[in-house]
């Protein structure tokens, strides 16, 4: 299997072809039930999974020690090490092109992730949990993801059947109040040395925000996106704002996701985070290719 590595500041022609980063979860407690860390799972099993992942259609492989989801145990830095580094480790050494994403908000689990052969590190608070984050990308000239979070880790609705969400927090204007935070994040990361180049965004979809907030950020993302400034990246992927306008639980949220991403694609994402690759690669490249159609219906010379 070949696949061709992208530098991230070449990546991809930013607007010509819309990356899709597959979900590795290295944990026993993922939100979606697809966690790859378990008494029963083994780094093989994971690498077996980035691979399908990668035959599927992913140009970035996500990979996260950490579940994410409404009340989610924290774990240390030294389970949080455990968990990827093998994984990251195995997948570099097998699939030697494929760009690898590290989900992680602690400067020492990041480093040693680049060391183990990861491109990116894939923030979710944005340099702001862990001071060391920003001067260590800096000095390793590090690809990173900034991505907006007003979730809060107490602060939880839940469901027995559509699951958990963070409560959303208040917004003047969503799409006004999430591009200046992201801004000011990115004039941080610039502060501290980060290369503009190396910075790509997420509007955190389902971190604190409302069903119809997070409507609001795919439904007008380019108008956030002509704000910032910069690759975007989205997450809609099985989210419980996807479960609640469907009334379907997270095992069965595959076309509210779909839906979900072609409208993030059609309005300008960069990048879409999924767990369904193949799917998901398939509504990408149907998006893109309505997107690159010449108004005049006129086929391109070959």
């Amino acid at each position: 299997m070949a696949v061709a590595k992208m530098k991230w500041k070449e990546c991809p022609g930013w607007g010509r072809k819309t990356l899709v980063m597959g979900i590795l979860n290295a944990t026993p407690d993922s939100f979606s039930g697809d966690g790859l860390i378990s008494a029963h799972a083994t780094v093989e099993r994971a690498l077996a999974a980035a691979r399908a992942q990668c035959e599927a259609g992913a140009d970035i492989l996500d990979v996260g020690g950490e579940s994410t989801r409404p009340g989610a145990d924290t774990v240390d830095a030294a389970t949080e090490k455990a968990r990827i580094l093998p994984l990251i480790t195995e997948i570099r050494a097998a699939i030697p092109d494929i760009l690898i994403s590290a989900d992680t908000y602690r400067a020492d689990v990041a480093e040693a992730a680049l060391d183990a052969g990861a491109d990116i590190v894939n923030d979710v608070w944005a340099l702001r949990a862990d001071p060391d984050m920003a001067p260590m990308l800096a000095e390793r000239n590090a690809a990173v993801v900034l991505m907006h979070n007003r979730s809060r880790p107490n602060d939880i609705l839940s469901d027995g059947r559509l699951g958990t969400e963070y409560v959303g927090a208040d917004y003047a204007h969503v799409i006004e109040d999430v591009s200046r935070a992201l801004i000011q994040c990115v004039e941080e990361a610039l502060d501290a040395g980060i290369d503009r180049g190396r910075i790509a965004v997420d509007p955190g979809i389902g971190f604190g925000k409302t069903v119809t907030q997070n409507l609001a950020l795919l439904g007008h993302l380019r108008r956030l996106k002509s704000h910032v400034g910069l690759p975007v990246l989205i997450g809609p992927s099985r989210k419980s704002f996807v479960g609640r306008v469907l009334d379907t639980p997270v095992e069965d949220r595959l076309e509210g996701t779909a839906a979900a991403v072609a409208s993030s694609v059609m309005n300008g994402a960069d990048i879409v985070r999924v767990h369904d690759v193949r799917e998901m690669a398939r509504v990408v490249r149907m998006i893109d290719a309505v997107k690159s159609a010449p108004a005049d219906g006129k086929e391109s010379p070959e």
